[in-house]
């Protein structure tokens, strides 16, 4: 019996924020993955090794986890006025699909350093030191993201001392600004902000109860609830939440019903193929606690406390999409983020995540009863860890 050989694609294996992928350029990628559909999806599945009804992704790039289950497809911007299109596929592990509904905040920290180093972003706007500004179209969501990278001998800086908890080592740091981060997309509510029309709405779960809920389309659609009101605290780690099935089925129900009270979902069935988004997460005014990497995490210093759910799963860190709207939530007086963090007018939050803590700024400002955020602000870093070719069977996609 006859068998096809490998093909092998060029790919780069970057870590960015908290987060891991494989990143491509869309001119490398076989033709019949250069344009949308099965083909493109069967690929990527292939290359981080789903779905894998063991949950380990042995045979591919993947992780096991949200974090590093993920894939990049960068171009050089079909827009003006931008430098590069950034798509990204969130893999799934033990599924045959691959979620565009939203982006990664995490990799985004990664997709100006790639593009520069791998030749989409113009020569002449690259300085010899210092820092070089790269537009970036996100297109999953439609939405503009600067990436602010830093250069040294006309190369992208990869090393230096900054420290982002989630993150073993440090490295050069690199400022994101999300530009006009609410949602516009369609559904109930018409794409605004606040999609039900409300800084907090009671929402009805079987089997759980009423919940108060903060329902916001910025960074990523989140839904956020308060921790006591479903028996956490907010200073709980990764083990707590994932070693409890009853616990992700819970959390997977309240999602299902804030999806379809978002506009996102016509009927709570749908959530099963729509895994990346909304996200879920619970807030909680700042108590000290142990990080997961033992370092300890003093209620002083910091706001609130937030933990969140990717994928099914309480993530280690946070979410960069999801920071967003921790950011864009806080700094409107009276959501559920705002008030755990005490409430008032505020333009950024230090807030505890299982991993340690993390800094967001946004600018929020109300016009006739309407809440807009003219942009968000945090720092990452990102270090290319492999690149070459990726291999799969020539038969993959």
């Amino acid at each position: 019996m006859a068998h096809v050989p490998q093909i092998k694609i060029p790919a780069t294996y970057i870590r960015g924020g908290t987060s891991k992928g494989v990143f491509f350029r869309l001119q490398d990628l076989p033709a019949a993955a250069q344009v949308p559909g099965a083909a493109r999806d069967a690929l990527l599945l292939r290359v981080i090794g789903s779905p894998d009804p063991y949950g380990k992704q042995i045979d591919g790039m993947g992780g096991a986890t949200s974090s590093t289950s993920k894939t990049v497809i960068l171009s050089k911007s079909g827009k003006a006025d931008h430098d590069v299109d950034y798509l990204f596929g969130q893999v799934s592990i033990d599924k045959p699909f691959v979620d565009w509904s939203g982006n990664c905040g995490n990799l985004s920290a990664a997709v100006g350093s790639f593009a520069i180093s791998s030749g989409l972003v113009d020569a002449g706007k690259i300085p010899q030191a210092g820092v070089a500004t790269v537009r970036i179209w996100q297109a999953n969501i439609g939405k503009t993201i600067i990436a602010h990278v830093p250069i040294t001998n006309g190369q992208v800086q990869e090393t230096g001392d900054f420290e982002l908890d989630g993150v073993t080592f440090p490295a050069a740091e690199v400022q994101l600004e999300f530009l006009d981060p609410a949602d516009e997309g369609e559904g109930e509510g018409g794409g605004a902000m606040f999609p039900t029309g409300n800084l907090v709405d009671d929402l009805e779960v079987p089997g759980v109860g009423t919940l108060k809920a903060t329902m916001i389309n910025a960074g990523i659609p989140t839904i956020f609830i308060n921790a006591e009101a479903i028996g956490y605290s907010g200073t709980e780690l990764q083990e707590a939440i994932n070693s409890d099935a009853k616990a992700l089925a819970k959390f997977e129900t309240i999602r299902a019903h804030g999806a379809v009270r978002m506009g996102l979902i016509k009927h709570v069935d749908e959530a099963a193929t729509r895994q990346h988004t909304p996200k879920v997460a619970f807030v909680a005014k700042p108590a000290g606690y142990v990080s997961s990497s033992g370092k300890q995490v003093a209620g002083g210093d910091i706001d609130l406390l937030v933990r969140a759910l990717s994928m099914g799963k309480l993530h280690h860190a946070m979410m960069g999409t999801a920071a967003v709207a921790i950011g864009t939530a806080a700094a409107i007086p009276g959501t559920l983020v705002n008030l755990a963090a005490g409430g008032g007018a505020r333009t950024a939050v230090r807030f505890g995540h299982p991993s340690g803590t993390l800094r967001v700024g946004a600018e929020a400002v109300q016009a006739d009863g309407e809440w807009r955020v003219s942009k968000a602000i945090m720092s990452r870093s990102a270090r290319i860890l492999m690149e070459g070719w990726v291999r799969v069977p020539g038969d993959a996609f």
